[in-house]
């Protein structure tokens, strides 16, 4: 009896292995083959995409606007001036809220700036060098 018991409890903890492998490279197969979709997302989802996302981001590399648009979808704020042959642009997505009024603010958003599709800045810095940038601005 004690032989029955023993394959009985070994066949289990196989299977038990074998599930929890199976639910393993499921997990990894669907985070790999659907990446997440900023459009589907709910506010407080996507705030925290965003900021997860943005914080990945340095003003030093050869990030593309596109990229960006691609990554995060439609900003939630944007402005934009021309300074003789150069295109600035400074792209707001929402990474925390402070008032649920349902109304998006500069505030509650993250900056990005770009020059010629570039970024440039990011933060604080993206919105004091696009402030004086189109102050100046002939």
């Amino acid at each position: 009896m004690p032989a029955v018991i023993y394959k009985l409890v070994s066949n289990k903890l196989v299977w038990m292995t074998a599930g929890l492998l199976l639910y393993i490279l499921l997990t990894l197969a669907a985070l790999h083959w659907y990446p997440d979709n900023v459009e589907q997302m709910n506010w407080a989802d996507r705030e925290v995409f965003n900021a997860k996302v943005i914080r990945q981001y340095s003003a030093q590399g050869s990030i593309q606007q596109q990229q960006v648009l691609d990554r995060l979808g439609s900003p939630d704020i944007t402005a934009a001036f021309n300074d003789h042959a150069d295109i600035y642009q400074v792209l707001y997505y929402r990474t925390h809220r402070r008032t649920p009024d349902g109304i998006t603010t500069a505030d509650e958003c993250t900056a990005l700036l770009f020059k010629n599709r570039l970024l440039i800045a990011i933060g604080d810095t993206a919105v004091s060098r696009y402030q004086s940038l189109s102050a100046n601005a002939h």
